[in-house]
């Protein structure tokens, strides 16, 4: 399908909305620069850092290497952009477990 018909299905701007309807922002762990990492794990190289005060939307979440973050201890992983991912445990997501679905 190319990209003009796609423009031409019936609701699609809808189900566009929807998804970016369904996308939370959240605060990393005041204090922190955050690396952004290739991979769910601290195994992945570093990508780019989030400076402090950073926000981040979580796509999906997957597991990954433990880290002993500033809330908790946790092995979820938080995807924030295309190959990108930074660890649940330095992001406040009011929970200790999965805020997103899990990455597929």
């Amino acid at each position: 399908m190319s990209v003009d018909r796609a423009e031409e299905v019936e609701g699609s701007e809808s189900v566009a909305t929807a998804a970016a309807a369904a996308v939370h922002y959240y605060s990393v762990a005041p204090g922190y620069r955050l690396n952004v990492r290739r991979g769910p794990g601290t195994q992945y190289g570093i990508v780019r850092v989030l400076p402090e005060g950073a926000q981040v939307a979580i796509y999906c979440q997957t597991p990954g290497t433990s880290v002993v973050g500033p809330y908790g201890t946790s092995n979820i992983w938080d995807n924030i952009a295309n190959g990108e991912f930074v660890s649940d445990a330095y992001v406040l997501t009011g929970s200790d477990g999965y805020v997103a679905s899990r990455c597929g």
